[in-house]
């Protein structure tokens, strides 16, 4: 099985919550998990900064081949680059594309 875990709120709860989710997809014991993908847009974007209080738990997931997508089109609005994620971290041009894209190709859809 592959998810997606699709965070757009700027909500610190939702984004953790988010995260572990991802964290927890990835210690599942049953092995059913193949694939695991974070897509951020909107306030979702504050949770991968690179300095930003989850930079840790991002580069964590990064490092356990977590694939993690921001939204090109919300770092434009918010006045923010690329190098102000955590390293790693693609841009993709709209997040909501690339949700629907993941979802076409089997990915279970997740939004804490």
């Amino acid at each position: 099985m592959r998810t997606v875990v699709h965070l757009v709120s700027g909500d610190e709860g939702e984004q953790e919550t988010g995260l572990a989710i991802a964290r927890n997809l990835l210690d599942d014991e049953s092995g059913s998990i193949d694939d695991v993908a974070i897509v951020v847009q909107a306030g979702g974007v504050q949770s991968i900064v690179a300095d930003g209080e989850n930079a840790e738990t991002v580069r964590a997931l990064l490092d356990d081949d977590v694939a993690v997508s921001a939204c090109s089109n919300t770092l434009e609005m918010m006045d923010m680059d690329e190098s102000d994620l955590v390293e790693g971290v693609e841009t993709v041009p709209e997040g909501a594309v690339e949700v629907t894209r993941l979802q076409d190709e089997g990915y279970a859809y997740l939004r804490p």
